[in-house]
């Protein structure tokens, strides 16, 4: 998105704004007038508390917002209005240049803006290293032939690469997610930091967050596919929200029960982390494909096109981990257990690597914006 010089405001990281940004407050203005949307969602509301928007704001009610589309199918001023006012396809630009602005190293946010290419060739790269570790360090006898008992994984993979791999990944994901939310909370909230978070804001974040209430609109639902409600899209990212947490839960139980009780893997069917990494992986699968034919099928109107390439990528490589993850469930005991093996985590390390540049970090982004949202009704 192009850039205007102009004098920096309260919230920018720069003297520069998006063409995202300037016709966000330019809509928002139009909105707070009009306030016909205000019981919509937590955005309207959080608007009405601003007489002027700067960019930290604008920032702010972007990551609010839930992309719902409710706003959208019931403005008077919406397109072809002259006004055309289009808070959905606007927000989710500024969310986008969001991710990049506040990433870290920002250079990384760049790159993997609206970019689903990178995204694609970094799953291919990481699953072409995995392979080719794995083979350069085993005989091909075990990589091809049934392995059965216990360790049965760690005599294709070696564990200390398997664990290597995983926890350098896994570890730099977080680290570079936490610093892009410090400097996302210091972008968008000044002076937060010298104000005392307490639990009330803090509980009702993660009621919403835990909720998704926000993807509800008015409480009839979202406008998935046209002017009509429904609750498909809010359903969807509950099944994939409660399946990634359910796989990470099953890897936590997994790693506990090796270093603890000394149980190594493959597990029983019925073992805990089995039964949490079945059913997470399915409910990841119909979330991701559930997700992929709503993009596929919405109304094009209030959807900001030039995004969907980078959150199609994401989509398909989280459903390529769960029906991989699933897949080596059913074929562990047979000679192609270590192929797939080797392709699951390549996906898994590639997921891990992006994810702090792509639309993932919304979760972090939204979470905050949800905190800030409940400080400032209790002003």
């Amino acid at each position: 998105m192009e850039g205007i010089n102009r004098p920096p405001t309260p919230g920018s990281a720069t003297g520069t704004e998006s063409d995202a940004t300037i016709e966000a407050r330019r809509q928002m203005e139009i909105c707070n007038a009009c306030r016909y949307c205000e019981g919509y969602c937590a955005v309207f509301p959080a608007m009405t508390l601003r007489r002027e928007f700067t960019t930290g704001d604008l920032t702010h009610l972007a990551n609010l917002c839930h992309s719902c589309k409710g706003c959208y199918h019931a403005c008077q001023y919406a397109p072809p209005h002259p006004f055309g006012i289009n808070v959905p396809e606007t927000f989710a630009t500024i969310r986008a240049e969001s991710y990049a602005e506040y990433a870290w190293p920002q250079g990384m946010g760049r790159a993997f803006e609206r970019n689903g290419t990178l995204v694609s060739l970094a799953a291919f790269f990481s699953v072409t290293l995995v392979l080719l570790l794995t083979m350069a360090l085993q005989d091909p006898a075990i990589l091809y032939t049934a392995q059965t008992g216990t360790g049965a994984f760690f005599r294709v993979i070696p564990y200390w690469l398997m664990v290597g791999m995983a926890s350098l990944s896994f570890g730099y994901a977080l680290f570079a997610m936490g610093m892009g939310a410090v400097r996302y909370w210091r972008g968008t909230a000044p002076g937060a930091g010298q104000k005392p978070v307490t639990l009330a804001p803090v509980a009702e974040a993660a009621v919403d967050i835990l909720t998704l209430r926000n993807l509800g609109g008015g409480g009839h639902g979202c406008n998935d596919l046209d002017d009509s409600f429904a609750q498909a899209r809010r359903h969807l990212h509950h099944a994939m929200f409660y399946g990634f947490m359910m796989c990470f839960a099953a890897t936590t139980v997994g790693a506990f029960y090796h270093h603890f009780m000394g149980w190594k893997s493959p597990h029983a069917f019925l073992s805990l982390p089995v039964q949490l990494g079945t059913w997470g992986g399915v409910l990841l699968c119909i979330g991701t494909a559930g997700l992929l034919w709503v993009k596929t099928v919405t109304d094009p109107g209030p959807v900001a096109k030039r995004l969907l390439g980078g959150e199609y990528a994401m989509l398909a490589l989280l459903f390529l981990i769960s029906a991989t993850g699933l897949l080596l469930l059913a074929i562990r005991h047979t000679g192609a257990m270590g192929v797939m093996l080797a392709i699951h985590l390549g996906l898994v390390l590639a997921f891990f690597l992006v994810m702090p540049y792509s639309k993932m970090v919304h979760g972090v982004y939204r979470g905050l914006a949800l905190l800030r949202n409940a400080q400032e009704k209790r002003k």
